[in-house]
């Protein structure tokens, strides 16, 4: 059980994974958001990728286990002085080990293995560099981990504008589904566990599909308005759940419609303390992150960190 539903009193257990050369430090921002907001133990952990695929020669050996050596000490300094340069306090860093780094073919396994290994509540992860600022793009790293990891991840937009006071309201997209569902469980527990709103969301992009068609719809406007008030009474339904699982908790409901998945996202306002949660695809394997369309392109705008919860 993850202790994303603990009581408050226990750390969040935040795992960063680094990769050597990582040109953003938005991974370790949001870390150090996170810190803001309530007590955490980090621990960083980078995979230098292997490349040989044969036992070398005992003289190569010995030189590879040298060079091996000295770049996970660079990679772990790196990441720390990012936490470091984050401001997250020195306090909150893993006592037993702060930094891992492990040589492995697979960089996906290798990181789930040591997030499993730290009891991680979440893998923190940044964004591609070519993302716009304050948007979030999936670089090989996070690619890889929203196809299967079992743990949730918090996946953080390039150059984020963060709260100095941390999380001060959880977001949550609901349609009333298991994965919401889910998605609800994990962000009511969050506000409960913060002491800050619960938002519950609904985006629909303008149109009768999510994406552009070539043949325009004639009834748009009409689809619209019913589209709203189905929503709202889905809202309606998660503030319902929400509450019933946390009955002092401040919820609120919103529906946003615009142009495309940008337009509607934009159609509501976003703070500086907006933590968005997502839940999975139900595509993935059980209780596996995997990203379904929809997920993916409200990831791909959120101008908020966005945590996503396995199903």
């Amino acid at each position: 059980m993850s202790s994303l539903s603990s009581p408050s009193s226990q750390p969040l257990r935040l795992m960063m994974a680094w990769r050597p050369q990582s040109p953003g430090s938005e991974a370790a921002q949001v870390v150090a958001w996170l810190g803001r907001t309530q007590a955490i133990t980090a621990r960083t952990a980078t995979v230098i990728p292997r490349a040989w695929t044969v036992q070398p020669e005992a003289k190569n050996l010995e030189k590879l286990k040298h060079w091996a050596t000295k770049e996970a000490k660079a990679c772990s300094k790196a990441a720390l002085g990012a936490l470091d340069h984050a401001k997250l306090p020195h306090s909150m860093l893993d006592s037993e080990q702060a930094s891992v780094v492990s040589v492995d073919h697979s960089e996906t396994r290798a990181l789930i293995a040591a997030a499993e290994d730290f009891s991680a509540d979440a893998i923190v992860v940044g964004s591609h560099p070519a993302a716009p600022q304050e948007r979030f793009r999936i670089g090989s790293t996070a690619d890889a981990l929203l196809h299967c990891s079992p743990k949730p991840l918090l996946l953080s937009p390039r150059a984020p504008r963060l709260s100095k006071r941390g999380v001060t309201r959880v977001s949550c997209a609901y349609v009333d589904t298991d994965q919401s569902h889910e998605a609800l469980r994990s962000a009511a527990d969050l506000a409960a566990r913060w002491q800050v709103p619960l938002r519950l969301v609904a985006f629909s992009p303008r149109g009768v599909t999510m994406y552009p068609t070539q043949t325009p719809f004639d009834d748009e406007s009409e689809q619209m308005v019913e589209w709203r008030e189905q929503a709202l009474a889905l809202l309606d339904r998660g503030r319902d759940r929400a509450l019933a699982r946390h009955a002092d908790l401040v919820v609120q409901t919103e529906a946003g419609s615009g142009y495309g998945w940008s337009g509607a996202m934009n159609a509501l306002k976003w703070k500086k303390g907006d933590l968005l949660v997502l839940g999975s695809s139900q595509l993935g394997q059980f209780r596996r992150v995997f990203l379904g369309p929809s997920t993916n392109q409200i990831l791909r705008h959120s101008p908020a960190p966005v945590l996503i919860v396995p199903v």
